[in-house]
């Protein structure tokens, strides 16, 4: 079996208008050069990881969305966010080459796809459905190799304001990962920042945004002026993987916050 190659593009905060900014940054031009940065750097992936807030509570965001990523001739994995409009998200993402949820295979891994978003909260939290889904989805692929991907944060990122609207129930998504020697990493969005940790065998892994980023370590919301960034991921068939974190511009900003691989 060969090593499956993904990207992962989270939070572009997108509307239907395609000029339209979030603290002072042109979402769709931005995630455009994020896409096209990726293409020229990391190209041919396997399938592209969306984990949540495609849009900022704008349901004509999504056909933004599909025309920045619908031509790219792969699959597009999504999850949603606290600012994602659920029905809209299903309508106008309901078919190929976007996967909303579940879990696919690729090569010797399978990806558990994860709703973690709360109706009207910043929070997140996983219902006892997406947790017996996601028990169910470790234990019929036990000779599997699993990336768990959701939108919140499970784990504190040592920011007091970020902390308060992570993920609500993490003990009760551990039990589920605890009970499966499998499960090599998580993948997770919202942040709009770097994280890289380790926790028993699991690689936890947070992403920048493809927009703006906040600043790590805050007790009070503030803006990183780092650039917008995308995650690069090679899973082996061994079940290590390599991970790098790719700034998209300025120029002088480019590289990687993280490049190492854990088994």
């Amino acid at each position: 079996m060969s090593v499956v190659r993904l990207v992962q593009f989270t939070d572009p905060h997108l509307y239907g208008d395609e000029a339209a900014t979030l603290r002072g940054v042109a979402t769709y031009p931005a995630f455009t050069r994020a896409i096209e940065r990726a293409r020229e750097r990391d190209w041919p992936v396997d399938a592209i990881l969306v984990t949540g807030d495609l849009v900022q509570d704008d349901a004509a965001g999504y056909a933004s969305f599909r025309r920045a990523v619908g031509g790219l001739g792969k699959p597009v994995y999504c999850v949603p966010g606290n600012h994602d409009v659920p029905d809209a998200m299903r309508r106008e993402l309901g078919s190929e080459p976007f996967v909303l949820g579940g879990a696919v295979d690729l090569g010797a891994w399978r990806i558990v796809l994860l709703d973690s978003m709360v109706s009207g909260c910043a929070g997140g939290r996983l219902s006892e459905r997406a947790l017996a889904e996601l028990d169910a989805a470790l234990a019929d692929a036990p000779a599997q190799h699993v990336l768990v991907c959701l939108h919140h944060h499970p784990v504190p990122m040592a920011s007091r304001w970020l902390d308060r609207v992570g993920l609500a129930n993490p003990e009760e998504l551990f039990a589920v990962i605890d009970a499966h020697r499998h499960v090599r990493a998580m993948l997770w969005g919202h942040v709009h920042q770097c994280f890289d940790g380790l926790r028993r065998h699991v690689r936890l892994l947070g992403t920048p945004s493809t927009c703006t980023q906040f600043l790590p370590r805050s007790d009070d919301f503030a803006v990183d002026p780092r650039p917008p960034a995308y995650r690069t991921l090679e899973l082996r068939p061994d079940g290590s993987l390599r991970t790098e974190v790719v700034w998209v511009e300025p120029a002088s900003a480019r590289g990687s916050c993280s490049v190492c691989s854990a088994a």
